[in-house]
């Protein structure tokens, strides 16, 4: 007997009690349901809400991969010295140290992500009496690829059960919530544990802030894991070269380093009509803009190099898609298709203001400058209302054609 025919024999068992949705949920996940629709029209597709959240994952595995790999080589480089001309293709970055050491480090906070967020989303399906919702199989792997590696595990599971409660059960659930979860919970761990998700002190494994405190034999008892925008805060100079920070050689979010993984990422999105790629490239558009006008002040020279703001300011406006959580943020959290706008005419607005508010927090906010986890939970509040005159404003119109046709 097969292991379909083994659990479609135990789904008579578990029928009507408080169990079967744990029981479906776990059927459904490895087999498509046996249910067909009867009557009225409906859309005959072999796809559901658990094949589209997969795919969702599978664009974020490279991320996943390349994060544990980044994770040893910055802890390793910062303790032995970074290697010169540094190649996607290098053996000093894709060496099996490296990856057992991020692998330590960000496999612990997969599972904890998943154990606590899963948990709680099956105690409240046995509650309520539905079955499980599929939203946390994208969220629970997005969570630990916008955390710190060495974020403490006990602090991750709180932020989880808040963000999974707060941010979207007493909502009603998956796609009845107007946040999006792993931001929420990402901003729960900003707001409730701010050193832990600012400065240099989690960024690389092993680095403390009592870097240049140097022992009795003249070495370092700790060292460094600024971030690129960290540095940049603080009008130092920018120590990464561009290939750097494109292919992901850079400190920073487990996921969010490498820009050409999250570019791959985003054109399997958009093949595989998932991800919208109006809100990526609006997004693009907004933060390219909001960079140029920094850089044009500096220009004009309304800001001088004693001003705090100069280093982020200065910097070329079209680098800030390659630094901090930008990328990764549009591509994979900005296309929530529950959180985002729904007109065709509102994710272009959506999208823009998301990319151009960003860059504008990023430079203003020197104490934590990254913006693109703000700039996504605000517009994830105005996306309803820019919905609404989205539409208003096209009843309007036919409205006016109307009146003009019968005149």
């Amino acid at each position: 007997m097969s292991l379909k025919q083994k659990l479609d024999n135990l789904k008579q068992k578990y029928e009507g009690t408080k169990m079967a949705p744990l029981f479906n949920g776990f059927h459904t996940f490895l087999y498509m349901p046996n249910e067909t629709t009867h009557g009225g029209t409906h859309i005959k597709s072999a796809d559901d809400l658990k094949r589209t959240m997969n795919t969702v994952i599978m664009a974020l595995v490279p991320c996943l991969i390349f994060g544990m790999f980044n994770a040893g080589y910055q802890h390793n480089a910062a303790i032995n010295g970074f290697t010169e001309g540094m190649s996607f293709f290098s053996g000093d970055f894709w060496n099996l140290d490296n990856f057992l050491v991020g692998l330590v480090k960000i496999l612990p906070l997969v599972i904890v992500s998943y154990v606590v967020g899963l948990a709680i989303e099956f105690v409240f399906c046995i509650i309520k009496g539905h079955e499980i919702e599929e939203g946390y199989l994208v969220t629970g792997m997005l969570v630990p690829l916008i955390v710190p590696v060495d974020l403490p595990l006990w602090m991750l599971a709180v932020a989880v059960a808040f963000g999974v409660v707060i941010g979207k059960e007493v909502f009603g659930g998956t796609g009845m919530n107007i946040l999006n979860p792993a931001l929420t919970i990402r901003a729960f761990l900003f707001f409730a544990y701010p050193t832990w998700m600012s400065g240099d002190k989690v960024w690389v494994h092993g680095a403390d802030p009592r870097v240049g405190m140097l022992g009795q034999d003249g070495i370092p008892d700790a060292i460094s894991g600024e971030t690129i925008l960290g540095s940049l805060a603080q009008s130092q100079p920018l120590n990464y070269s561009v290939s750097d920070m494109f292919f992901g050689f850079i400190p920073g979010s487990v996921g969010e380093t490498s820009t050409l993984l999250i570019l791959l990422g985003a054109l399997f999105l958009i093949f595989a009509k998932i991800g919208s790629w109006r809100i990526m490239l609006s997004s693009v558009i907004g933060a390219l803009v909001m960079g140029f006008i920094f850089n044009q002040v500096v220009d004009m020279g309304w800001i001088t190099e004693t001003s705090k703001f100069y280093g982020l300011m200065s910097l070329d406006f079209w680098k800030h898609l390659m630094i901090g959580g930008f990328a990764f943020g549009a591509v994979y959290m900005a296309t929530d298709p529950v959180t985002a706008a729904q007109t065709t005419k509102g994710k272009w607005i959506y999208g823009f203001l998301i990319g151009f508010i960003s860059i504008m927090i990023r430079v203003f906010n020197p104490a934590y400058p990254e913006g693109v986890m703000l700039a996504i939970l605000l517009m994830n509040v105005f996306a309803p209302t820019i919905d609404h005159y989205v539409v208003q404003g096209n009843v309007k119109k036919r409205l006016k054609r109307l009146k003009a046709k019968t005149a």
